[in-house]
């Protein structure tokens, strides 16, 4: 009998595969499960441990060490707002109606979210839609390496009228400099719109927008996409008749003195790029009809790649005011082409029966003598067989 024991003894135990994976598994006591607002105390500060009622059964439990809370993740530079991962924009515009002007200024953009370069060098684009985007594209300077950028610039679109407050938004976009980088495509940060029929005229209006992220839109049904191209796109502006020719700055004055017209140049807007690189060489030509000789013919200096050229150039046309109402002023905007015929651009026709504005700037020039007359025409886009 005691070797029998000794035997049972020294022979180990044999466990069961299913009491084997028990021992292994069960942790001991049953211990409550925490409220999420435990982790999570940001979000729920009226359900503090501290706060909570107290449970009229409590579980016996072994005493659970509450989780470290989070530490504050420091705010990014700009400090950006919470409803946005873009960023803002802080802009003052002011439509100025007596020089028939638009004044965008740039201040600074706040929290904005670095590309995957991870370096910020950015500048700010404006565009008045509807419209050619290329005619009244304009940018500030480019500020480098800071999520929070002080622009401080101002961008001018010239010809802006009452009519186009009325009608026209102004798009706004934060972009990265890509020649900075070498690449092609311009990284867009984002963007935002804003109408601009609600501009008091002469009252400058402050804003500080969230940056919202490019607005797509499906390419024209024109377009080959059998060879993979991408069926979305930058979103294509609608183009307005009229408006797509640009505008132009004319000022009138019949001088006593001289016994003549002074017809000035000064400015033209938002012109059609004729281009491949996007802009236009522009110039500007004047023809008095019907009239002979060479000096019923002028021509202004050519201004390289700009869609928006400043001539301040004066010509003069010598004769009696009823000798010039019976006449026609043909202004005529052309793009220089070394080489090649020039590109027709615009044209607007002065004379006194001309309509609406037209009409208007040239009778006003020749009923109030020594007074200079400026107004903005917007081109027509039917060209015009005039010789040098």
């Amino acid at each position: 009998m005691a070797g029998t024991g000794a035997a049972s003894w020294r022979r180990p135990q044999r466990v069961s595969m299913q009491e084997h994976m028990a021992i292994n598994v069960n942790p001991g006591p049953i211990r409550p499960i925490r409220l999420i607002s435990d982790y999570f105390p940001h979000f729920y500060p009226f359900t503090e441990p501290a706060l909570r009622a107290p449970d009229p059964h409590p579980a016996v439990a072994p005493t659970v060490h509450s989780a470290p809370q989070p530490q504050p993740e420091p705010e990014p530079e700009g400090d950006s707002d919470d409803s946005t991962t873009l960023g803002t924009l802080e802009f003052t515009l002011l439509f100025d109606a007596d020089n028939s002007a638009l004044h965008c200024t740039a201040h600074r953009a706040k929290g904005l979210k670095p590309p995957a370069s991870g370096s910020l060098d950015t500048y700010v684009k404006a565009n008045l839609l509807p419209g050619a985007s290329k005619a009244s594209q304009l940018r500030t300077h480019t500020v480098r390496g800071t999520r929070g950028p002080v622009w401080e610039e101002t961008l001018t679109y010239h010809g802006f009228t009452h009519q186009d407050a009325g009608s026209k938004t102004l798009r706004l976009c934060v972009c990265e400099d890509p020649w900075l980088h070498r690449r092609r495509r311009v990284p867009l940060l984002g963007e935002l719109r804003v109408p601009l029929r609600k501009l008091v005229p002469n009252q400058a209006r402050s804003f500080n927008v969230c940056l919202e992220k490019r607005r797509l839109t499906k390419k024209p049904r024109s377009l080959d996409t059998s060879r993979g191209i991408s069926l979305y796109e930058e979103e294509v502006e609608a183009e307005v008749a009229g408006e797509e020719r640009g505008r132009i700055l004319l000022s009138l004055c019949y001088s006593s003195q001289r016994g003549g017209l002074l017809v000035g140049v000064l400015r033209c807007a938002h012109l059609a790029p004729m281009d491949a690189n996007g802009y236009s060489d522009p110039f500007v030509r004047l023809f008095l009809h019907p009239n002979v000789g060479k000096k019923s013919k002028y021509k202004t200096s050519v201004r390289k790649k700009t869609l928006n050229p400043e001539f301040n150039e004066e010509f003069f046309y010598a004769g009696a005011r009823e000798e010039l109402a019976q006449k026609t002023l043909l202004v005529s905007v052309w793009d220089y082409d070394l080489g090649t015929a020039n590109d027709f651009i615009g044209l607007v026709q002065l004379s006194g029966q001309a309509s609406g504005e037209r009409q208007r700037h040239w009778r006003e020039c020749l009923d109030h003598s020594d007074q200079r007359l400026e107004l903005w025409h917007v081109l027509d886009g039917a060209p015009l067989q005039l010789s040098d």
